[in-house]
């Protein structure tokens, strides 16, 4: 009733708990690994997650509802005779919706143990209409009261959001590690989840007030003494510009939905020709329709619904006919035909997959008890010769599949009528899974059984915003083509970059002052909006967080690890000329392949030759031959090559310049690893390296100030609520290259300034840069990472800035990005051109050029 009542007039109560509802509508988890081997702790009651048994570490969701949900701490359920206690039935009565909202109420109550006198938040920030609801019901809601609290807001738009985090309710393992630094904190409390929010936590969290209440048997005020005000946290300053901050965002979202109109082809299927490379990869038109429906830019669940536009109930009738059809040759294929995997059309390779995945994740099939090495199961996931029907087959008589989740008539069942229930089980379980029904759009939209122009009406129909009617009326009448249409959705950001999830879709860029070791800018793209998950999750909109395919929980530039490609050549130069194999006059001849080696790599340039260059050119024209070469030389002990020795001399440099630790930013960044095999092909940023963005901006900052290496903040200050200094974060000195010499020093910038100087698109900027181009391939199916590393002026640096776009094709196109960023911040073009919110055409963009 109480939930009820706060949703009445749109509020919505609190949804942080550790189960949700998926976008079918069924249970499950919101955490993985560590977090929820945890929260299994806690619904288990077990100390330690040590404690868990078996069967309680792979409890399914709903498996966790229903214990939760009949347990005597919870008894949340209908009895279908009101005089038979008997007869309860867990969550009868309720929709999963229901259940899980009454179910988290009940379970933060356990978690204060039911004391009646420590309060449990349900609900935040209501509306008045709300307010005055419960207050008239206040008689027949003992226990509920309504009281003022504050509430966390954050400026600076999704652009901050990775770098400030969010906050929300305290769990129990965060309650043991905080109160072990000070005993204040509560289970009630919200603290920091991430970002600065959660390194900062114990300084921004503040003294709570307290005082002493007298209450009658249900909990109503009598009367209250011993005030005491609470104090408020301390007040931190970052170093970040936020208006930096979103132009730079913006920047990114605009340049990368350039690369795609640039990549994007009127066709239906993109293959890779034999003999091609990732710079041929396109993007077919089709992906993009279908992105539409896969990635739920189109609400398909809206088409059943009574307010379905026309468009939308026609879409759904196809889908159902088409889904008759497929359960129909399924299940002959499963009964009758028995075509090995390998044997299938693409399109019935990927249903029988999602059969598979879905009785997985219904727990009908046990993963835990699969047997991987099981030579029937390596015949069905690795050599695909096997059909489905005897893989589950199999499966059955291995014990693999939990009979309990099936409905089988007989107390005994032989495997036929397990194999028919199962079959049964999982059309069922298929028909219902969104991601299957999401694939079968995308098989309509290649057979032509759904049109483009039928997806295309539906995105109108569910976001009109920034469609002319002239464009939709076009659309309706064939004078507008659908191609051209959704091309204009792209170029007007109606639909971003980050919605489509197709490569490229992410980014990242962190700008230094490259005299303090400060961050002005930590960008990851996408991101979200964080003022949602303070002050009480959305769930709904977290779990729509969780299943974007473009990961926007992701930050991208401290979480996301690529090779530096040619970014990393400064490196090898400078060890290059300190173990004394090259001078700043040393020449070395590019013949376009390597051959002191085997097998013998190959400059990007090949056939073709860079010829004779030194340093510098090799810098300025990207020669990978002539970096293999220093790292064979590096590699030479008693006249024999030796790839650890080079690698080991390769490493003490790439560790002078910060690459051997994370960068030093206050919030969570993944580890760094520099190459451990191949000595010459790792001196072009090749072999095991890995590294984020804002490990790069380290890196290039340490070259574009000749040394000094930094670790990097993103904290200024720290006072407290009166204005009082309390701790100044000026960041660190690490360590300092003191031993390269100036002329050493100016081989290297002259070499990256000539980089720029060769960048059309950086002829009539106004600043002087220097940087240096990479690409690198990841994947021959995908297109490469691109990435660039720059400072300005060049002259006398004052900033420095690493971009990488994620299988952004060229890395022509991260400079471009950077190109931008420097304009912007230096005002040297008007900011409305810069910021112009529309795609932003990208120019050039030679693959193998770096």
């Amino acid at each position: 009733r109480l939930v009820h009542l706060v949703e009445k007039n749109g509020d919505r109560v609190i949804s942080d708990f550790g189960v949700t509802l998926d976008e079918d509508g069924q249970f499950a988890f919101a955490w993985s690994g560590s977090a929820l081997m945890r929260f299994l702790a806690d619904v288990y009651g077990k100390s330690l997650v040590s404690d868990l048994s078996y069967k309680e570490q792979t409890s399914s969701a709903a498996e966790v509802v229903e214990y939760l949900a009949g347990s005597s701490r919870f008894g949340i359920g209908n009895y279908t005779d009101p005089d038979d206690r008997d007869t309860f039935v867990v969550g009868m009565g309720y929709t999963h919706e229901e259940l899980l909202k009454v179910l988290t109420i009940r379970y933060a109550m356990n978690l204060n143990s039911y004391q009646k006198y420590i309060a449990t938040t349900i609900a935040r920030n209501v509306g008045e209409r709300t307010v005055a609801l419960v207050m008239e019901n206040s008689n027949e809601l003992p226990g509920v009261s309504i009281s003022e609290d504050t509430v966390r807001r954050y400026t600076g738009g999704v652009s901050m959001s990775q770098v400030l985090g969010y906050t929300g309710k305290i769990s129990t393992e965060e309650l043991e590690e905080l109160r072990a630094k000070d005993s204040d904190y509560t289970i009630n409390d919200v603290v920091g989840k991430s970002g600065i929010e959660q390194y900062m936590e114990l300084s921004l969290h503040g003294t709570k007030g307290a005082e002493t209440v007298y209450v009658d048997n249900v909990g109503k005020v009598i009367e209250s003494t011993d005030y005491l005000e609470p104090a408020a946290g301390n007040n931190v300053y970052l170093s970040i510009d936020s208006t930096l901050q979103q132009a730079v965002y913006s920047i990114l979202e605009q340049k990368i939905a350039g690369i795609i109109l640039n990549k994007l082809r009127n066709i239906q299927e993109f293959t890779l020709p034999e003999g091609g490379s990732a710079g041929d990869i396109v993007i077919p038109i089709y992906d993009v329709y279908y992105a539409l429906i896969g990635n739920g830019v189109i609400d398909i669940t809206r088409f059943r619904s009574d307010e379905a536009t026309d468009a939308e109930r026609e879409a759904q009738a196809l889908w159902e006919s088409k889904l008759s059809g497929v359960l129909a040759e399924l299940e002959t294929e499963l009964k009758e035909k028995e075509t090995p995997y390998s044997g299938l059309s693409r399109e019935y390779q990927v249903y029988e997959s999602l059969f598979v995945q879905c009785l997985s994740d219904a727990g009908v099939i046990k993963t835990a008890e699969v047997d991987t090495e099981d030579p029937v199961y390596i015949a069905w996931t690795k050599e695909e010769s096997i059909s489905l029907a005897e893989y589950m087959r199999h499966a059955i008589a291995k014990s693999w599949v939990d009979i309990s989740k099936l409905e089988l008539t007989g107390q005994y069942a032989d495997s036929s009528e397990i194999f028919a229930e199962l079959l049964r089980r999982g059309g069922q379980l298929l028909s219902a899974n969104t991601e299957f029904s999401r694939r079968l759009y995308r098989f309509m939209l290649l057979s032509g059984e759904i049109s483009p122009k039928l997806i295309l009406e539906i995105l109108y129909d569910q976001r009109p915003a920034g469609i002319k009617e002239e464009e939709i009326r076009g659309l309706r009448e064939g004078t507008v083509q659908p191609y051209d249409f959704m091309r204009r959705r792209i170029e007007n950001l109606d639909v971003t970059p980050a919605e489509l999830a197709l490569d490229p879709y992410s980014g990242s860029i962190v700008i230094t002052n490259v005299n303090t070791g400060e961050v002005l800018a930590l960008v990851s793209y996408p991101s979200y909006d964080n003022n949602k998950m303070a002050n009480g999750v959305d769930a709904a909109y977290y779990g729509k967080l969780r299943i974007d395919k473009s990961s926007p929980l992701i930050n991208y530039a401290t979480q996301q690890r690529t090779a530096p490609g040619s970014t990393f050549k400064m490196v090898s130069a400078t060890a290059g000329l300190l173990e004394g194999v090259v001078d700043e006059g040393s020449q070395i001849t590019c013949n376009g392949i390597f051959e002191e080696v085997t097998p013998s790599p190959r400059c990007w340039i090949y056939p073709g030759r860079h010829g004779v260059l030194n340093v510098t050119g090799a810098i300025e024209h990207s020669c990978n031959y002539f970096f293999y070469d220093l790292g064979y030389r590096m590699s030479m002990t008693d006249n024999m090559y030796n790839s650890d020795t080079g690698i080991a001399r390769l490493r003490e440099y790439a560790a002078l310049y910060g690459l051997d630790e994370p960068s030093g930013v206050e919030i969570d960044e993944a580890e760094p690893q520099i190459s451990n095999t191949d000595s010459v092909r790792s001196m072009i940023g090749q072999g095991t390296h890995n590294f984020t963005t804002a490990q790069l901006a380290r890196y290039v900052t340490t070259v574009a100030n000749n040394g000094k290496c930094y670790r990097l903040s993103l904290l200024d200050r720290l006072e407290d609520p009166d204005g009082k200094l309390l701790e100044d974060y000026t960041p660190q000195l690490r360590n300092e290259l003191t031993e390269v010499s100036s002329s050493q020093w100016s081989a290297i910038h002259v070499g990256m300034r000539r980089v720029v100087e060769n960048k059309a698109y950086f002829d009539d900027l106004g600043v002087n840069v220097a940087g240096k181009t990479g690409t690198a391939q990841e994947s021959r199916s995908r297109a490469n990472h691109a990435l660039f590393v720059c400072y300005a002026p060049y002259e006398k640096p004052e900033i420095a800035i690493a971009t990488r776009v994620a299988y952004g094709y060229s890395s022509d196109y991260a400079a471009q990005i950077a190109r931008e960023v420097v304009s912007y911040y230096y005002r040297l073009e008007d900011e409305g051109e810069i910021l112009s919110g529309t795609a932003d055409a990208v120019t050039g963009g030679v693959a193998n050029g770096d």
